[in-house]
């Protein structure tokens, strides 16, 4: 089980993988599922596990989120 965070542009999916590496949480960026979202782009996927450290870690680096979705 995953959680995938959407964020607004490639440029933030990169921030944001940059942040959550740095802060010890396994990520990857992937497509956004395409039943999340119609528009093409990337977000990134956390282990559902890591899904509070991520947010977390995230919000401290004050880095935008579109939505939050458990898959």
């Amino acid at each position: 089980m995953y959680t995938v965070i959407l964020v607004p542009s490639t440029s933030h999916a990169i921030r944001a993988e940059k942040i959550l590496r740095e802060a010890g949480i396994e990520c990857k960026l992937i497509p956004v599922p395409r039943h999340l979202s119609s528009d093409c782009g990337v977000c990134v996927r956390v282990p559902q596990s890591a899904r509070e450290a991520a947010c977390a870690a995230l919000d401290q680096a004050r880095l935008d989120i579109e939505g939050i979705h458990d898959l």
